[in-house]
């Protein structure tokens, strides 16, 4: 068996060794994940040198970045806005997601070794300490979201697949900024915590078939309610 990928930091997003546009691109998306910036508004470039501290050059590589990520529109002689958010958009990352991201599953199951496997039982229960049967705080729910994205990204970081890895990664970011906007204010969903502990313990059994049908029904389900969400704006 291969050695597990490192398992993601999720205490937060850590700028030590980045250039600066590397710092301006990732604090702007966690912004608009988070929805502090929401779809549809106008990034005025002097604005965002002003509140990062930056020259102009590193805000315009970074949105130029961002642009590419698809985070980010580029509407010419308009400047930037953050993008849009829509139902064609919503179902295209969650066919995307219960595609990918099973598929790195399986692999992660036929190659990860112990160390994997006690990766995946530690992010999750980092995780289960936030699984609660509501959200409270804004800052709870940040701190949710980021375990959420660890556990997730630690389940198939034994995959050996680099480019499959930064795709779900990317993914994630996607599924999570659905789930901020239409499902922050929600009440808690209480099937999410035994869903995730039964994908551990098919992890551990390592049945792969059941591990990653758990895995593809959890982002389905998870879609649907956004999508529920979304429609009744």
């Amino acid at each position: 068996m291969r050695p597990a990928a490192a398992v993601p930091n999720v205490t937060g997003l850590t700028e030590g060794g980045q250039n600066l546009a590397n710092t301006v691109a990732t604090r702007l998306r966690t912004d608009i994940v988070s929805g502090r910036r929401p779809p549809g508004s106008k990034l005025s470039i002097d604005e965002l040198k002003n509140d990062f501290g930056v020259s102009l050059s590193p805000v315009r590589e970074a949105l130029a970045r961002l642009a590419t990520e698809g985070f980010v529109v580029n509407e010419d002689k308009k400047g930037f806005r953050v993008a849009p958010v829509s139902r064609e958009n919503c179902q295209e990352v969650a066919r995307l997601q219960s595609t990918l991201e099973p598929m790195a599953l399986r692999e992660s199951i036929r190659l990860g070794d112990t160390a994997w496997e006690e990766g995946v039982v530690l992010t999750h229960h980092r995780l289960s300490r936030y699984e609660r049967p509501e959200r409270k705080e804004g800052r709870d729910v940040d701190e949710w979201e980021a375990h959420h994205r660890g556990f997730h990204l630690a389940l198939i970081s034994a995959c050996n697949m680099p480019l499959l890895l930064l795709m779900c990664e990317s993914l994630q970011h996607f599924s999570a900024r659905y789930r901020r906007l239409f499902l922050a204010y929600q009440p808690f969903d209480h099937d999410v915590p035994n869903e995730h502990q039964n994908m551990v313990d098919a992890i551990l059994d390592r049945n792969a078939d059941v591990a990653a049908a758990l895995l593809k029904e959890h982002i389905e389900r998870t879609a649907q309610n956004i999508l529920k969400a979304l429609d009744a704006r």
